[in-house]
């Protein structure tokens, strides 16, 4: 896990959270999984970080590295 990241996660109070792995306080605080996911995009864009979305269960549901990253699985075809 690296600062650069961000993880969309349920709060259980309600709504989605967008944090940096380890950190107390949410980047961003949102009512939708999808506004929690977006919002999370717009602060790795730039960093090389990756968006971990998880469900409301805990389990990692979707990873993406934002363009600058450094993907370790990159697609093989540039089609």
């Amino acid at each position: 896990m690296r600062e650069k990241d961000r993880h969309v996660v349920p709060k259980p109070d309600g709504g989605w959270d967008a944090k940096k792995p380890g950190a107390s306080r949410a980047s961003a605080h949102e009512d939708t999984q999808k506004a929690a996911t977006s919002r999370a995009r717009e602060f790795t864009a730039n960093t090389s970080g990756e968006t971990v979305v998880h469900g409301r269960d805990g389990q990692i549901r979707a990873k993406d590295t934002s363009k600058t990253g450094n993907d370790p699985n990159p697609p093989r075809d540039k089609h």
